[in-house]
């Protein structure tokens, strides 16, 4: 945002990348934790979350401010590397469960998995497994998160806006999670990672020919553009599959 309060396009379409990435993440890292609130109890799913959450904080704020004072172009060569990376990934995933070739993440099989490995426990053994299975389940799912957040807001000079899109979908998905409880397979997760990891090459794309010298036409309006045909190639990409690829069945995630 700029001194004159007037919110740019690419600080928009940051925003809503992070927030739909955190999203994603915090429903898989929620339903871990219900899983473990089920099982062992709501205090020991707590415990193990909240601790995953004030470490990644620490983390937040012990390396957010050493990225500012990285010179621009490699910063931006480096980070448009690495959301390369996390976009390709996700949109790979995405596309091939779209196309019915993978099959679509099933967070109740992740949640009937969860219970039955804790439910195998007694005791002392029981309680520290369920702390263990709800730190670990928040923490890898919210370092991803804090990469996210890191690289976009740092490059994009947006690291506050890209924290409170953060917290926004923590909010969000927590608030729902309490009302749905167990009920987290309608979330429409699969064409969330596609949106997100369209965002994620966009903003690669972008800032890693920015980090070049690269003058991208239409100057941050250069993300939508780049964002839509990234749309295009992986619908173009999701047909075509489905012509030529088996359909696979059963809840399979990759």
């Amino acid at each position: 945002m700029n001194p004159h309060g007037i919110v740019h396009t690419d600080n928009v379409v940051l925003m809503v990348a992070v927030f739909l990435a955190c999203a994603v993440e915090m429903v898989e890292a929620l339903t871990i934790v219900i899983a473990v609130a089920v099982t062992a109890g709501w205090r020991r799913a707590l415990t193990g979350a909240l601790g995953a959450l004030v470490l990644l904080a620490g983390l937040v704020a012990a390396i957010g401010p050493e990225l500012t004072h990285i010179p621009l172009s490699p910063l931006r060569i480096v980070v448009g590397g690495v959301l390369l990376v996390f976009g390709l990934q996700w949109l790979r995933k995405a596309v091939l469960r779209a196309a019915g070739v993978l099959a679509k993440h099933d967070e109740d099989a992740i949640f009937a998995s969860n219970v039955e490995r804790l439910g195998g426990a007694a005791g002392r053994a029981n309680a520290r497994a369920a702390v263990i299975v709800a730190f670990k389940g928040t923490f890898l799912e919210g370092l991803e998160v804090v990469i996210i957040v890191l690289t976009l807001g740092t490059t994009g000079h947006a690291l506050e806006l890209a924290t409170v899109a953060a917290g926004a979908a923590v909010l969000v998905v927590g608030a729902v999670g309490a009302v749905v409880a167990r009920q987290l397979s309608g979330v429409p997760e699969n064409a969330m990672k596609m949106t997100v990891g369209i965002m994620l090459v966009s903003f690669g794309t972008f800032w890693s020919g920015e980090g070049v010298h690269v003058r991208w036409p239409g100057s941050d309006v250069a993300i939508v553009v780049l964002a839509a045909f990234y749309g295009l190639v992986a619908a173009g990409l999701v047909q075509l599959l489905r012509r030529e690829r088996p359909v696979v069945t059963g809840a399979e995630r990759v």
